[in-house]
């Protein structure tokens, strides 16, 4: 080896010494884990802690049609799930099963990440803890439940800013920085010490900034509401209560720790699309109210304020739910995850559509492409 060549080896090494030295000061140990990784998967359970939400000893099976997987789906719907790799695709029509399908091994039984899905199952929960009166308002201050914000800014913040995404906390969301706020929730193994970290830096409820840190602090705010972590709440008052088939789980950032809110609810088709019918039913289930009609109906409701990155009015995003309130004549409200994971409600024709998968097409405004195919396709072939 010749004298150049070893100065680059020892330069190279110094260099990723004082980096591996900066990480571990800064307490960045995360990003190890970040770049072993490199992108979020649907089967990330396999990588990090997860707490169990049990289904009930009695679960409650949805109906077949008549017409079960009678009906063809359009060849450009299948060249879809072809491209964007779906592994999991169910139609639910009045409340029975019309039509489903499954890929690359996965099966009704499959569990897999429904990233973003998750805040629209916070948002359920936050109507369950109003409805019991675990929540005296939405627009209670979150600092009656946390106290680092209590004071100063983030004393003005409320549930419903939460719920709204217009929190004015500054989270960065960003998935491509390793350092980012977004990273280190993901892959690291304090989410407390995270959210604790934020700061106020915006008036609360004057814009729309999509920010996942909103929803894990209403995941605390729940937290100190029941007495309860996430996973026990949800399996309580919605994973037990809509007679889920199989068990689900939580990403938690640590053993006993918090589980990510904002994302990593893994389960399958068939019992994510018991979320959408409920709201479908305006939140009855089987004659139980577990959500009030009002919240769901609020849930629904665009929020209108101006977005943070271009000032448009948000006519597409209620309490942590996706919305197009005029698509082709019809109402339509989604929950969405990043790589394509969907649970779409028709309510003009009854019809909840679950999508699960491996990636996700271009967006077209502020909705994936996908969303808008799958909706064309399946109106076509349910009158």
């Amino acid at each position: 080896m010749n004298r150049k060549a070893k100065r680059f080896g020892l330069g190279t090494v110094l260099v990723l010494g004082l980096l591996a030295a900066w990480l571990q000061m800064a307490d960045k140990n995360y990003v190890y884990k970040a770049l072993v990784y490199n992108f979020a998967d649907i089967d990330d359970n396999l990588i990090f802690h997860q707490r169990t939400i049990e289904a009930p000893d009695t679960p409650i099976p949805w109906p077949k049609s008549s017409q079960y997987n009678k009906v063809q789906l359009p060849p450009e719907l299948q060249q879809l799930h072809q491209e964007l790799q779906s592994v999991a695709f169910l139609i639910v029509k009045n409340d029975s099963i019309l039509h489903e399908q499954y890929w690359d091994g996965y099966s009704e039984e499959s569990l897999s990440n429904s990233f973003s899905v998750a805040k629209s199952i916070v948002s359920v929960l936050v109507g369950v803890a109003l409805k019991e009166g675990k929540i005296k308002s939405l627009d209670q201050p979150v600092g009656d439940f946390l106290p680092e914000f209590r004071e100063g800014a983030k004393s003005k913040i409320t549930v419903r800013h939460l719920l709204w995404m217009s929190s004015g906390l500054n989270w960065d969301e960003s998935y491509s920085n390793p350092l980012s706020m977004t990273t280190e929730a993901y892959y690291g193994a304090d989410l407390r010490k995270v959210i604790n970290r934020l700061e106020a830096v915006e008036e609360p409820g004057q814009k729309f900034e999509y920010k996942s840190g909103d929803t894990q602090v209403l995941a605390f705010v729940l937290e100190a509401a029941t007495g309860k972590n996430l996973a026990e709440y949800a399996e309580e008052k919605l994973w037990q209560p809509l007679g889920a088939a199989h068990k689900a789980e939580w990403s938690i950032d640590h053993p006993a720790g918090n589980e990510k809110a904002y994302c990593c609810f893994f389960s399958n088709a068939r019992d994510f699309a018991r979320i959408g019918q409920l709201y479908l039913n305006q939140g009855i289930w089987h004659g139980d109210t577990i959500v009030t009609p009002d919240y769901v109906q609020a849930s629904l409701t665009p929020s209108s304020l101006p977005t943070a990155s271009s000032g448009e009015t948000t006519d597409f995003y209620g309490y942590q739910w996706w919305l197009l309130p005029d698509y082709k004549g019809q109402f339509i409200f989604y929950a969405r995850g990043i790589l394509g994971q969907y649970i779409i409600a028709i309510p003009e024709k009854g019809l909840v559509i679950v999508r699960l998968g491996k990636k996700r097409g271009e967006k077209l405004g502020n909705h994936p492409s996908e969303v808008m195919a799958m909706i064309d396709a399946v109106n076509k072939i349910v009158p």
